[in-house]
C-alpha cells in the first residue's frame, strides 16, 4: 500500500495504542467551537475550531497539519473505526441531512488515506446511491441531479493526537444553480458540527477556494477521485 509522501515514518504499535486511547478520551469531551482563525501555528490547535489558512472570511486553502503521523492502512482503518461514530454525531449536529446519513452510503476507498489537498488529514470518500457512478473514477460522465459526494476527515499527529476534521460535501443541484461550480453545491462542516460555509448560502465565501480547486477538473464534472492504490468498487 502506497504511503503518502508528506509524512515521516514514526508509526509504532505503542503510538497507535496511545492514539486509540486518546480517541476514546476525546470522544467523551464536550464539543466547543469558539470561532474561526487564520492561524497555522499548530495542528493541536484545531480541536478548538476548524482553522482556515488566510482570512477567515475568505480563506485561501485548508489549514495544513504541520506534523501528520504516518499510518499503515490497517492502523488508519482501526483509528477511523474508533472515531467514526463520534464524527457522525458531531456532523449531524449541523442539521445537514447528508451529514446525518453519509456513513450509510457506499465508501469508495479501502482505508483512510492521506490527502495533501485537504491539509494533510486522513480522508474517506462516500457517495449516495444516485452518485454511485462516482466509483467509475472518471468514466461516469456528469453525475445526475441529487448526487452527493461526502469526504470526512481526521487528524493524527506524530505526538499521537487524534481529532475529527471537517466533513466536505458536494451535492449536484438542478441545472442553472451555478455555472461556475457545474451546479455543485459545496458545504464544509467542522469537526465540531458547525456549518462553516455553503455555496449560495451561509458563509459562501469560505468555500470559494474549494470551487477554485475543483475547477481544474471541469471536464471530469469537477470531481477528484480516490487514489488508485486505495480505490474500491462497492
Amino acid at each position: 500500500m502506497a504511503v503518502p509522501k508528506w509524512v515521516q515514518n514514526t508509526s509504532r504499535l505503542a503510538v497507535v495504542l496511545a492514539i486509540l486511547a486518546g480517541a476514546q478520551t476525546a470522544s467523551s469531551q464536550p464539543v466547543t467551537e469558539p470561532g474561526f482563525s487564520g492561524s497555522e501555528a499548530s495542528a493541536a490547535a484545531e480541536p478548538r475550531g476548524y482553522r482556515f489558512s488566510g482570512p477567515p472570511e475568505r480563506p485561501r486553502r485548508h489549514f495544513r497539519v504541520s506534523n501528520p503521523a504516518i499510518l499503515s492502512a490497517a492502523e488508519a482503518e482501526s483509528i477511523y473505526d474508533g472515531l467514526k461514530a463520534e464524527m457522525a454525531r458531531r456532523y449531524a449536529a449541523s442539521g445537514d441531512a447528508a451529514a446525518a446519513s453519509y456513513q450509510g452510503w457506499a465508501r469508495f476507498n479501502t482505508a483512510p488515506y492521506g490527502s495533501s489537498t485537504h491539509g494533510r488529514r486522513y480522508v474517506n470518500n462516500y457517495a449516495n446511491d444516485i452518485a454511485r457512478g462516482y466509483g467509475k473514477a472518471g468514466t461516469a460522465g456528469r453525475l445526475p441531479v441529487g448526487s452527493i459526494v461526502a469526504k470526512d476527515s481526521f487528524i493524527v499527529t506524530e505526538k499521537g493526537e487524534v481529532q475529527p476534521g471537517p466533513l466536505y460535501v458536494m451535492e449536484k443541484m438542478p441545472a442553472g444553480f451555478s455555472y461556475v461550480t457545474g451546479d455543485w453545491r459545496y458545504s464544509v462542516i467542522t469537526g465540531a458540527g458547525e456549518l462553516a460555509g455553503r455555496t449560495e448560502g451561509p458563509g459562501a465565501a469560505r468555500v470559494e477556494f474549494c470551487i477554485a480547486c475543483h475547477l481544474a477538473r471541469e471536464k471530469e464534472d469537477h470531481l477528484f477521485y480516490v487514489p488508485e492504490s486505495f480505490r474500491s468498487s462497492p
